[in-house]
């Protein structure tokens, strides 16, 4: 598909006439920019807008340059939009440092590995060298604001993306240099800086599952609408408010009415309907229908069941019904959520990534000159010094094309005890969200596929180095910093180059939990951490009830089974490893418990009765084993012993 840079000048042509006399410099235009992809103008100002390409309140654009075409889905690319939305918020737009120009650069890149022409992107510093520009910089930033976000551009028409999502912003605009998106932080195990401040990666539905969308009321005039609406509440409660406009009691109850859509939020499949019975014939017949000779009049109904009728502008009644209704309509709950499990009763906001930079001239050193010495790698190299410097915001990022065409051809070919440091070059990119989103929409995951063991191969991922395992463990947790990575992981895994990714990271993890290195097994469980969050909030979100089911029809951890073994195995067994003369210091032995009970209680945590994992901890007996650890004076300290052997196991197990 075609990916296109409109280009505007904001000075409507004053510049090109005027900044030589002003300046002492010819400066062409104040540049505007946006991207056209798939007959979408993509734009920031005060936020990323989506319009109709020419539509906005610039007018015409001055100039089109092709960049370029995309093999990228139209879901993919709107996913990585939306990525950026988080860092391109109305208020961090700044006329020279932060404006459309970042904002295009960022998007062309991952679109099309190519950047926006120079003479955008240089603007800002070469008009910021000149006496009058340091002198005018704050007064130009304030006044250029009514123009590049104008409040017109909220009315100007939008273009609805694939995932129809529109943001409410204006138009953007303006001088300057490339610039980055989200940042990555992590959980525990993220050894962040001051220099990677910025917008905090999370679980993509975290926010949907603490944000409940308030319901609201559903004005109705048909037959045929409401029972559409009865049938969508059909596994949860509804009520028809019958009212009309001749009604002066009615008008008593519609603020209640109101604040019992909002409650009704936590009850997605909740309806609340109200018909007007004065408006329409069609009105009338539904009335009829319910026989009703009286407004106001409500009827409720339960599990697609009438469940009461009264009328009359009672508010009490109103509220002590209908809650009542709502308290009948939740999904009974699962016996875990009476548990004392503090560690698990909450969301997984933030998946845990690995952001520490090596020092990176050893690192260059440990690759050597037939690698390191290409410009690809040095132009990453760079943009690494910058984000530690600038924070990932002020980092552009280079060629990532480029690098993976460069990497791929020479990989192979590298002494094997340089490949950790290659694999950690990568690992401390991919904490950035705009690389791990590339890595994930490259064509056949190039650039994974080439420094990912080949299991494909019969590779046993243990017999590897440990500075081999463990970089390749934290790469793989670092690709989570995307929510692009994690859509195509949780939601499009049936999709096949997907479903290989999977299955290589789900491997990954199993054979480093088996690794006889207690800090591999750590950060494998990292990793099943990271994997199992998402079912974990879904479980949570949907109050763990009984018998919830996937839209597949399905009830599982999001893990295989094989997984969950190797889980269990890696705890059974790290009692030995911690007796083994060559065992890490005991410190690290018991960070390693604490990281696979964390990954096991999540995943036992809401599971279902018939969840194959209970029946592994039993054929291993789990729960005696951590009985045996508590008993330790070297494990008996490990709050989550109690936890997931005592509570999760013991009380709340099947």
């Amino acid at each position: 598909m075609d990916v296109q840079l409109y280009v505007y000048d904001l000075s409507q042509g004053m510049a090109r006439q005027f900044s030589q006399a002003l300046t002492g410099i010819q400066i062409d235009a104040i540049y505007h920019t946006a991207i056209v992809f798939n007959s979408v103008e993509y734009f920031f100002g005060q936020g990323v807008h989506r319009k109709i390409p020419g539509s906005t309140h610039h007018g015409r654009p001055m100039s089109v340059v092709d960049l370029g075409k995309t093999e990228l889905p139209v879901d993919v690319v709107e996913e990585y939009v939306e990525s950026l939305e988080q860092v391109y918020t109305p208020e961090s737009y700044d006329l020279f440092l932060h404006n459309c120009n970042n904002f295009t650069q960022d998007l062309a890149m991952f679109l099309v590995g190519k950047s926006i022409p120079e003479e955008i992107t240089s603007l800002p510093e070469t008009f910021l060298s000149t006496p009058i520009g340091q002198m005018l910089r704050t007064q130009l930033d304030q006044s250029m604001r009514t123009m590049t976000q104008a409040p017109d551009a909220m009315s100007g028409r939008n273009a609805n993306g694939q995932r129809s999502h529109v943001s409410t912003s204006t138009s953007a605009s303006s001088l300057s240099p490339p610039k980055p998106a989200p940042n990555a932080i992590a959980s525990k195990r993220t050894n962040s800086t001051n220099s990677n401040k910025g917008a905090e990666p999370k679980f993509i539905n975290h926010q949907l599952a603490i944000v409940s969308s308030p319901g609201h009321v559903y004005n109705t005039t048909t037959a045929s609408e409401v029972d559409s609406l009865l049938s969508t509440a059909r596994d949860s409660c509804a009520v028809i408010f019958f009212t009309s406009a001749t009604c002066p009691p009615c008008k008593i109850a519609y603020p209640t009415y109101d604040e019992l859509a909002s409650e009704a939020g936590h009850l997605p499949t909740a309806r609340l309907i109200k018909i007007d019975i004065s408006a329409s014939h069609s009105a009338q017949s539904v009335a009829q229908r319910y026989l009703i000779r009286a407004t106001p009049t409500f009827i409720t109904f339960l599990k697609g069941q009438k469940q009461d009728e009264w009328s009359g502008a009672n508010p009490a009644q109103l509220r002590g019904n209908v809650r009542l209704l709502f308290q009948m309509a939740q999904p009974p709950q699962h016996p875990h959520a009476n548990l004392k499990l503090p560690t698990f009763q909450r969301y997984i906001e933030r998946p845990t990534l690995y952001s520490r930079t090596p020092p990176l001239d050893k690192l260059l050193t440990k690759v050597g000159d037939q690698f390191s010495s290409h410009p690809s790698v040095q132009d990453l190299i760079s943009y690494i010094k910058s984000r530690e410097a600038k924070g990932m915001q002020d980092a552009p990022l280079p060629d990532l094309h480029n690098f993976s065409a460069h990497l791929s051809s020479t990989f192979p070919s590298l002494p094997p005890d340089s490949h950790f440091a290659v694999i950690d070059l990568v690992r401390t990119a991919a904490v950035d969200p705009r690389v791990s989103s590339f890595l994930t929409t490259e064509p056949s995951h190039n650039t994974l596929t080439t420094v990912f063991p080949k299991f494909e191969s019969g590779v046993n991922f243990t017999d590897a180095k440990y500075n081999v395992q463990s970089v390749t463990l934290q790469l793989a947790c670092n690709l989570f910093s995307s929510t692009i990575f994690q859509e195509q992981l949780f939601r499009h895994s049936e999709e096949q180059s997907t479903s290989n990714l999977r299955g290589t990271i789900e491997t990954l993890a199993a054979q480093g939990l088996l690794s006889p290195h207690a800090n591999s097994r750590s950060m494998a469980a990292a990793l099943i951490y990271n994997i199992g969050a998402y079912n974990h909030n879904e479980r949570i979100h949907g109050a763990i009830s009984v018998g919830s089911e996937k839209e597949d029809g399905t009830n599982n951890l999001g893990v295989s089974d094989d997984l969950t073994a190797a889980l269990l195995e890696s705890i059974t067994s790290l009692s030995e490893i911690a007796s083994h003369p060559a065992s890490p210091s005991s410190s690290n032995v018991q960070e390693t418990l604490h990281a696979l009970l964390l990954a096991l209680g999540m995943l036992l945590y809401g599971a279902p009765a018939d969840e194959m994992l209970w029946d592994l901890c039993r054929a291993m007996d789990v729960r005696e084993a951590l009985k045996t650890l508590a008993k330790d004076s070297q494990w008996k300290a490990e709050p989550l012993l109690r936890e997931v052997g005592e509570e999760l196991l013991g009380k709340g197990g099947f």
